[in-house]
């Protein structure tokens, strides 16, 4: 890995590219899901229509909420890589640091 551009954070960075960021952007939506299907179920069984409505009211929340955080790492992700590089294909600073970020580390 090129750490030049690091300045002695490559693990810290690696950590960050391949377990926070895949975390919040894979996990959390499926918390989410798995939260509003479970709402959903215990409305069902409990046979109270107004129930049934507002479970339904926050599944489809909770399913917009999770493309929400889904697309906005995503965004955020496309963005600043476009303003890191500044439109010269050039990958230095952290930039480069990120572009380079690979697990080298087995961290316990």
């Amino acid at each position: 890995m090129n750490t030049d551009n690091c300045n002695g954070l490559a693990p810290v960075v690696a950590i960050i590219k391949h377990g926070v960021m895949p975390l919040v952007q894979i996990g959390i939506p499926i918390v989410l899901i798995v939260l509003g299907t479970l709402d959903l179920g215990k409305a069902v069984i409990s046979s109270d229509e107004k129930e049934v409505k507002s479970a339904q009211k926050r599944l489809i929340q909770r399913f917009i909420y999770a493309a929400a955080i889904f697309l906005v790492v995503t965004l955020v992700q496309v963005v600043m890589g476009i303003v890191a590089k500044g439109g010269q294909g050039n990958t230095t600073g952290w930039q480069g640091c990120w572009d380079s970020a690979i697990v080298e580390h087995n961290i316990k």
